[in-house]
């Protein structure tokens, strides 16, 4: 099999071999049918970085659109949308200009567009605890509140609110195909839900808090143990934080002047 001009065709050992110098020179490899495909790891991550500086070169020229009278210019909703799909992908969010496209949806329903509001919904979700979804479903038509899948997307919303994760992680299974392509939808809930038991619990059985994250495989939790220092004794309970610890006595002082109590001393004479 011809491996193409850009490919180096060597024998399996001296692939093996050569992996490891890559490796230790920094550079990344693949060996597919006996050849051996490598680049720099450098210019990998220089792509990485250009990614991030036309999200932020887009950041940029929305912020001026959302500035002055174009902010309601129906005609600039395609650029927006657009940007919402970039948000999706490269798992940032832009609330500001999410809510103008709600704004221009509820001054043109002609231009409503279901898939862009369920993708600005999910994203207020991954942004969690701040009322960001609060403020996306407010301005939502009641009549497209119904449409699926918005109306599926609100409830799943609520059991967050609502604390309700175990649910939400059951009903989120069986509607699998509104996250796809969601980047890092999960792993944000996931941050919300920490934030969650961090505030609440003192100590928490494994088991329990292995289902609030929705990793009935267990294969989560350590993971997320280790991001907030979390520790486990042998009987399966998990520290989380001392909230006795985090309560601070304060001090209150009154200052009353005379004069505004001197109309009451002398009425009590």
């Amino acid at each position: 099999m011809s491996c193409g001009p850009s490919v180096i065709q060597l024998p399996v050992h001296v692939t093996t071999a050569l992996s490891v110098f890559f490796t230790l020179r920094g550079l990344s490899f693949r060996s597919t049918c006996g050849c051996l495909r490598f680049y720099n790891q450098k210019d990998r991550n220089k792509s990485l970085d250009q990614m991030a500086a036309s999200f932020e070169q887009m950041r940029a020229n929305v912020g001026k659109l959302l500035r002055g009278i174009d902010r309601y210019n129906p005609e600039n909703l395609a650029t927006l949308e657009r940007y919402v799909e970039t948000q999706v992908k490269e798992n940032a969010y832009d609330l500001e200009a999410n809510l103008a496209i709600l704004k221009l949806y509820q001054f043109n329903p002609a231009y409503f567009q279901v898939t862009v509001t369920s993708q600005i919904l999910l994203k207020a979700l991954t942004n969690l605890p701040h009322t960001d979804f609060t403020l996306c479903k407010c301005m939502i038509d009641q009549t497209h509140q119904e449409e699926r899948p918005i109306r599926q997307i609100l409830y799943l919303g609520n059991l967050l609110e609502t604390c309700h994760f175990q649910s939400f992680w059951s009903s989120l299974e069986e509607n699998r195909e509104f996250i796809d392509g969601i980047t890092g939808f999960e792993d944000s809930v996931r941050k919300f839900i920490c934030h969650v038991v961090g505030i609440t619990y003192q100590n928490i059985e494994h088991r329990l808090l292995a289902e609030m994250l929705g990793d009935p495989l267990d294969t989560q939790v350590k993971v997320w143990m280790s991001k907030y220092g979390w520790t486990e004794n042998e009987e399966g309970q998990i520290f989380i934080f001392n909230q006795e610890e985090s309560v601070k006595p304060k001090n209150i002082v009154e200052k009353i002047d005379f004069e505004s109590v001197s109309s009451i001393m002398a009425t009590s004479q």
